[in-house]
């Protein structure tokens, strides 16, 4: 696990297209129009041997042809082209790639596989291939070929599903929910699950990471991360293979066996993950923590309609560490005037089994926070 060139990923001070095209419909277009679209502040390349312009924009036939080495290049050209173009960025002095650039092939002789080796030998940081791309909002960029853009916010996301990327983008676009980063990792040849829990766990714009995972290779590398992110903020991840035909699916499309899902299981409640069972629930996991916001302060108010539930609710805050607020005279007395003769008359707010909705609106709106 190494964190080393991420900040190059998600905050680029330049990056290169390569593989860019005019030709509407193609992955080099996708990618070239989000890029301009969200408005990245940086400097954008191309890099096509075919074109000296694109869509009003000049473009050079090699990565050399720069003046100088960019912090990222995208890679959407075609499969047999993009082992000796990462070899001629990471020579060139580029320090991360996003390989978008598809490959059916898994294991020894594929694109992964020779990526891997460039990625070892030069020390160039490689997302892919066999993905969506990265988003940043932080940073204007969308290096990806995603329908919807991002918005900024305070939730990463880690998929090794292209589509589950795009999907939770949609989902997100409707609700107003915004991210501080967006990975699909694809392949995994080079940057995976263990290097990005360590930059997001350290990253104070990310407030919870969620994971898309179908497989795992370096299980010891993940869960120094997964036990490293999960003390620090939530981590929430769902994993899919459940079923034997499900996990048989999975391996066709990443590559790697998905392995018994009890031992999954088991390795993310030692880390201190919490899994969600399938889409509906992540997307769940996403819109609450991107609504529910920290708040100041150790003290907390219980509001309730039943008694019984205020005790249980006391018993486990206080096993967790946390404070029950005294009321004040004031929010005292500002209850006592709405409030039923039966109300509890402190911390726990019980205002009786029979509160309707404008009861609960006004005891809200009493209490603090």
């Amino acid at each position: 696990m190494s964190v080393r060139s991420l900040e190059c990923l998600f905050n680029p001070a330049s990056l290169a297209l390569v593989g860019a095209s005019a030709r509407a419909g193609s992955l080099g277009h996708a990618v070239l129009v989000n890029l301009r679209k969200v408005g990245f502040a940086g400097t954008i390349h191309l890099v096509n041997p075919r074109h000296f312009e694109i869509d009003d924009m000049a473009c050079v036939k090699k990565i050399s042809d720069l003046s100088s080495p960019p912090d990222l290049v995208v890679i959407a050209a075609p499969r047999d082209a993009v082992l000796d173009l990462v070899r001629e960025a990471a020579a060139f002095g580029v320090k991360t790639a996003v390989v978008i650039t598809a490959d059916p092939q898994h294991g020894e002789g594929s694109l992964a596989a020779d990526l891997t080796r460039v990625a070892t030998s030069t020390g160039i940081r490689i997302v892919g291939p066999n993905c969506l791309g990265v988003l940043s909002p932080r940073a204007g960029l969308d290096a990806s070929f995603a329908a919807h853009p991002a918005a900024r916010g305070d939730l990463a996301v880690i998929s090794q599903s292209g589509a589950v990327t795009a999907a939770l983008l949609g989902w997100a676009h409707e609700r107003h929910v915004g991210f501080s980063g967006l990975v699909s990792v694809g392949d995994m040849c080079d940057i995976d699950f263990g290097d990005l829990l360590d930059y997001f766990a350290l990253d104070h714009q990310t407030r919870a990471i969620l994971l898309y995972v179908e497989s795992i290779r370096d299980v010891k590398g993940f869960m120094s991360a997964a036990r490293a992110a999960a003390r620090v903020k939530p981590v929430i991840v769902m994993k899919s293979g459940r079923h034997p035909r499900a996990a048989k699916a999975a391996a066709t499309h990443t590559g790697a066996l998905a392995g018994s899902d009890a031992v999954y299981d088991a390795a993310f409640r030692r880390a201190g993950l919490l899994r969600v069972q399938d889409i509906s629930e992540l997307f769940a996991a996403a819109e609450a923590i991107g609504r529910i916001k920290p708040f100041a302060g150790d003290r907390l108010a219980i509001l309730t309609n039943g008694g019984g539930l205020g005790v249980i609710t006391t018993d486990n805050l206080l096993d967790l560490g946390g404070k029950l607020a005294d009321l004040s005279p004031e929010i005292r007395d500002r209850l006592e005037k709405d409030m039923p003769a039966t109300w509890s008359r402190a911390n726990p707010v019980d205002i009786v089994g029979d509160a309707d909705a404008r009861r609960f609106r006004v005891a809200l709106e009493a209490l603090p926070g």
